[in-house]
C-alpha cells in the first residue's frame, strides 16, 4: 500500500520537472524585400555596350602614344650617340693617336742619342763655338722632324707629297757617285712609294669614316618614315665601324710614320757617303 500511495507522487514530481526546463526561443532571420529595378533591361545593356566601347579607344589611345614616346627616345639616343661617336672620330684622325705615338717614340730615342754625344763633349773637355752651333742646329731640326704633341706645333698628319723625316742639319751636296746612286734607286724609291700608298690610303679612311659615321646619324632621324632609310642607316653605321676599326686597329697612323722614319734613315746614310767622299778628295 505504501508503494502504492507513492507512486502518484512522483509522478506528480517528474511532471513538475519536465516543465521547470526552458526552451530557447529561435532567431528572427531579417528579409528584405529587393527593389524594383528603376531602369529596364535594354536600357542597361546599351549602356553596359556604350562603357565597353569607349574603354578600349582610351586605351588604344593610350598605348600609342606611349609606343610613340619611346621609340622617339630610342631614336634620339641613337642619333645622339652618332654624333658623339662622329665628332670624337674627327678629332681621332686629325690627331692619328697611332702616328703620334709613333713619332713620340722615334724622338724619344733620338733625343737620348743626342743626350749622349752633348755628355762625350763635356768629359772630353774639348768643347768650342762650333759644337754649340752643331748641336744647336740638331736640337732645332729633331725639334721640327717631331714636334711635341697638341702645342700648336703638331706635325702636318696628311700632306700633299711624302717627304721623310730629317732630323738633322741637312746638307745637300751636288756630287753624285754610284754608291749615293744606288742608295737613292733601291732604298729611297721603294720607302717614298710605299710612303704615298699608305699616305693615301689613311687619308681615304680618315675621310670615310667620319662620313659614313654621320651619313648613319643623319639617317637614324629618319627610321620610323620607311624602310629604305633604316637600311641606309644601318649599312652607314657598319661601313663606318668597319673602316673606323681597319684605320686605327690596322695602325695605319703608324705605318705611315715608319715609312717616314726609314727614308729619313736612309736619306741621312746618303749624306754621310757624301760628306766622307768630299773628306777623301
Amino acid at each position: 500500500m505504501a508503494s502504492l500511495q507513492a507512486s502518484p507522487l512522483i509522478l506528480s514530481s517528474s511532471k513538475k520537472i519536465s516543465a521547470a526546463i526552458p526552451v530557447p526561443k529561435l532567431p528572427r532571420v531579417p528579409m528584405s524585400v529587393p527593389k524594383m529595378p528603376t531602369r529596364t533591361v535594354v536600357e542597361e545593356l546599351n549602356i553596359r555596350a556604350e562603357f565597353t566601347k569607349t574603354v578600349p579607344i582610351v586605351v588604344e589611345s593610350y598605348n600609342s602614344t606611349s609606343i610613340a614616346n619611346t621609340q622617339l627616345y630610342a631614336l634620339l639616343e641613337a642619333v645622339a650617340d652618332r654624333a658623339a661617336a662622329t665628332g670624337l672620330l674627327l678629332i681621332m684622325n686629325k690627331i692619328q693617336p697611332s702616328q703620334l705615338a709613333e713619332e713620340q717614340r722615334n724622338a724619344t730615342r733620338l733625343f737620348k742619342q743626342l743626350q749622349s754625344q752633348i755628355q762625350t763633349i763635356l768629359t772630353l773637355g774639348t768643347s768650342t763655338q762650333d759644337d754649340v752651333k752643331i748641336v744647336m742646329e740638331k736640337v732645332l731640326a729633331l725639334d721640327k722632324a717631331f714636334p711635341l704633341p697638341l702645342l700648336g706645333a703638331m706635325l702636318e698628319k696628311f700632306p700633299s707629297k711624302f717627304e721623310p723625316a730629317v732630323w738633322w742639319p741637312s746638307k745637300q751636296s751636288q756630287n753624285k757617285t754610284k754608291a749615293q746612286e744606288v742608295v737613292k734607286r733601291k732604298d729611297i724609291k721603294d720607302y717614298a712609294r710605299l710612303g704615298n700608298l699608305a699616305l693615301k690610303i689613311n687619308r681615304i679612311l680618315a675621310i670615310s669614316g667620319p662620313l659614313l659615321t654621320g651619313i648613319a646619324a643623319i639617317g637614324s632621324t629618319f627610321v620610323g618614315n620607311g624602310s629604305w632609310a633604316a637600311i641606309i642607316a644601318v649599312a652607314a653605321g657598319a661601313l663606318g665601324s668597319a673602316v673606323n676599326a681597319f684605320e686605327h686597329g690596322g695602325q695605319v697612323g703608324m705605318v705611315f710614320e715608319t715609312y717616314r722614319n726609314n727614308a729619313g734613315f736612309f736619306r741621312l746614310l746618303e749624306e754621310s757617303i757624301e760628306g766622307t767622299l768630299e773628306e777623301k778628295d
